[in-house]
């Protein structure tokens, strides 16, 4: 899978879940919403390997990328600090990415309330505070 293929999965999966959410879909649409930031965040390591060559300086590299989450995603892209700075000059993106670092993978097991989805999608997809936003600056 290359970048350009993650930017269109990032895209698709935060438009499915606004599909899911409209017909009622809470649960699927929660879980839908988190995989377009697990899809973002990628992108956002393509990129980082494309600049570094990372994935030759470090053999684990891409064994450590097998993972749904984020805060590890963040590092591996070496946008944690990039972002800690950007949520400290901007508290409105810093509690989106707080109700973005409460999905898991398990939520697919979950049931959630309507509430819970449009938190969630509002977290991910709000213009120009989401947590999509500002992937899209680093992809």
């Amino acid at each position: 899978m290359n970048r350009a293929e993650l930017h269109q999965l990032a895209e698709d999966r935060v438009a499915d879940a606004a599909a899911l959410l409209a017909a009622g879909r809470w649960s699927a649409a929660y879980y839908l919403a988190g995989y377009a930031i697990e899809c973002g965040l990628k992108a956002c390591i393509m990129r980082y390997v494309q600049n570094t060559g990372a994935i030759f300086q470090d053999r684990k590299y891409g064994e450590r990328c097998w993972t749904h989450k984020f805060e590890t995603l963040l590092e591996l892209a070496e946008l944690d600090t990039v972002l800690d700075a950007d949520a400290k000059a901007n508290q409105a993106l810093s509690d989106c990415w707080d109700i973005v670092n409460r999905w898991e993978e398990a939520s697919r097991y979950q049931q959630k309330t309507e509430q819970e989805a449009r938190t969630l999608y509002d977290a991910i997809a709000s213009t120009p505070n989401g947590a999509l936003p500002w992937i899209r600056n680093h992809w």
